[in-house]
């Protein structure tokens, strides 16, 4: 996986204790559905905290795998790897 790092707009839900899951994001003019998430951890980077979540979709008609980070402070979603 290429490391992208690019914020992008994000369909979200959240259940009860708060925890976002991430349901369809826009990149580069391509709406993409998160099909499956296959792992969520979470790091702490110089303070910030950020939630990662591990995710395939079929992108252009090939499963790919995908990280989505989810910044807590400032509530921004983020490609990191494609």
């Amino acid at each position: 996986m290429k490391v992208v790092m690019e914020p992008i707009e994000m369909i979200a839900w959240f259940d009860i204790p708060g925890t976002p899951r991430p349901i369809r994001f826009r990149h580069a003019e391509n709406v993409v559905k998160v099909e499956m998430i296959k792992r969520i951890s979470e790091e702490k980077i110089a303070g910030n905290r950020m939630k990662i979540y591990e995710c395939q979709s079929e992108i252009h008609g090939q499963m790919r795998l995908f990280e989505l980070k989810y910044e807590l402070n400032t509530c921004k979603w983020f490609l990191f790897k494609m």
